[in-house]
């Protein structure tokens, strides 16, 4: 296992990394500095750790809308969409992200630790 030094949000952190897979953990790494800084420039959000989270979260859900969007296409090519079918994330999936991201900031209170 290799070892890189990698830089996020001007801090660095030293990351195992699977030989050959460099290319790939530097291109994550990349993702999250971009989706961390964006968040701490908006300037909403101060607390390394409530970016973080944030972060993580905004990464996952565009994940989820990806693989939801493949397997709409792939049951697309072997079934015709219902009416409507649009591949794309509901209303109430909002609703739920957005109450999630409240519950997320009651639970990390005004100084944006968990503990």
């Amino acid at each position: 296992m290799k070892q890189l030094e990698v830089q996020i949000m001007q801090q660095s952190y030293l990351l195992g990394c699977p030989e050959g897979r460099e290319a790939r953990l530097l291109d994550a790494v990349e993702r999250v500095d971009t989706a961390m800084t964006a968040i701490r420039d908006a300037g909403k959000v101060r607390a390394r750790e409530r970016i973080a989270v944030l972060a993580a979260l905004n990464l996952a859900f565009d994940l989820a809308d990806r693989e939801a969007a493949e397997l709409s296409r792939a049951s697309a090519a072997t079934a015709p969409a219902p009416v409507g079918a649009t591949g794309m994330a509901t209303a109430p999936d909002h609703e739920r992200i957005e109450a999630l991201v409240l519950r997320l900031d009651e639970a990390l209170g005004s100084d944006g630790r968990l503990f």
